[in-house]
């Protein structure tokens, strides 16, 4: 008997240093489903996948919600530990430090039903006007091109809106992601616009931490290892089935 309480003594105190040692950090981004969701129970698939990936490795994630731009700055000036969802850009590496991907976007563009218009390059969206999202990370050559004009906002809702009332002939987010979206938000919007065939780009996406927060490599570092350790154990595929997502 007294050494089934000596035993019981040495979990809970091993479960007491744990908790001791478990460090907290703050990860932001924007509402984007079903990556980040804040109307799911468990804030959706990044935030899952992050989490479980950090607890292997004796890290508590708390979540900030914010519009895109305002949790970048944030991540690359140090008020934020870790970004969630990130695309990467050569500009972005010179203020980021980047995660092995956890995951891919396919962006394709998005047009009133019924348009013929389809992508085959930057030289068939000349004359366009493109609604973009503000602070995203779009491949350099479509940021750069003069070719047509890009139109910023703070979300994908208010492009779909633009685009119907045609005050915009195209927009583009990941396919999921839009589909999510939508469906959130309106369903009969899904029968109102459709996707172009091409895509415009297939983006790895990545966790980041700023370079000039103390933290940011050994968090990078963290989440890797974790990463690695719920991919072996099986959390990785669960998390992506319950989502619908395939694994590789």
């Amino acid at each position: 008997m007294l050494r089934s309480v000596a035993k019981l003594g040495c979990c809970l105190l091993f479960c007491l240093q744990l908790i001791a040692q478990e460090q907290t950090l703050v990860a932001a981004a924007d509402p984007w489903p079903p990556f980040l969701d804040p109307a799911h129970p468990k804030l959706g698939l990044t935030v899952e996948l992050v989490r479980a990936a950090y607890a292997t490795q004796g890290y508590k994630v708390e979540l900030a919600v914010v519009p895109w731009a305002r949790a970048e700055n944030g991540v690359r000036e140090g008020r934020y530990d870790v970004l969630l969802n990130t695309w990467m850009t050569g500009k972005r590496k010179e203020y980021l430090i980047f995660s092995q991907p956890f995951a891919s976007n396919e962006i394709k563009f998005i047009k009133r039903r019924g348009d013929p218009f389809e992508f085959t390059g930057l030289e068939s969206l000349k004359g366009k006007r493109i609604g973009v999202i503000r602070g995203y990370g779009y491949e350099e050559a479509f940021i750069s091109s003069t070719l047509f004009v890009r139109e910023d906002v703070t979300g994908l809702m208010e492009n779909i809106h633009k685009l119907l009332a045609k005050r915009i002939d195209l927009t583009l987010e990941d396919v999921i992601v839009a589909q999510a979206v939508l469906a959130a938000d309106d369903a009969t919007l899904l029968g109102r616009v459709q996707f172009v065939e091409k895509s415009l780009s297939v983006n790895p996406l990545y966790l980041t931490s700023g370079r000039s927060n103390p933290r940011g490599q050994e968090l990078i570092d963290a989440f890797d290892r974790g990463l690695a350790r719920i991919k072996a154990d099986g959390t990785y595929q669960k998390i992506m089935k319950r989502y619908g997502i395939r694994s590789k």
